[in-house]
């Protein structure tokens, strides 16, 4: 599985969008809301399964996107599927660690 990834710094903390690679560029619809999983947000680079975790385990602000990066995250203890929100199916989950 792969997963694609953008990391910033952000006031100072590793911030890290991340998405299962498949959502890459796509439009998400539910109702009225549009989201779309853009390249510019998550796309700057492929990792696989290792580097992912090791990325979720050392960032302190992470957005998220998708089944398996969710599921992977969960995992790690990072995160409480209670605060999992879920557009037209897909998972999204923000964190902050500060």
């Amino acid at each position: 599985m792969q997963f694609s990834v953008r990391t910033t710094n952000y006031q100072n903390q590793t911030m890290l969008n991340i998405c299962d690679a498949e959502l890459l560029g796509k439009k998400i619809i539910q109702d009225e809301l549009t989201m779309h999983i853009s390249e510019n947000y998550y796309g700057e680079r492929f990792v696989e399964r290792d580097e992912a975790e090791t990325l979720l385990k050392n960032s302190s602000i992470i957005n998220m996107a998708g089944k398996e990066t969710i599921s992977l995250s969960l995992k790690l203890g990072i995160g409480s599927e209670l605060a999992v929100k879920k557009v037209s199916d897909v998972p999204f989950l923000i964190i902050f660690n500060m």
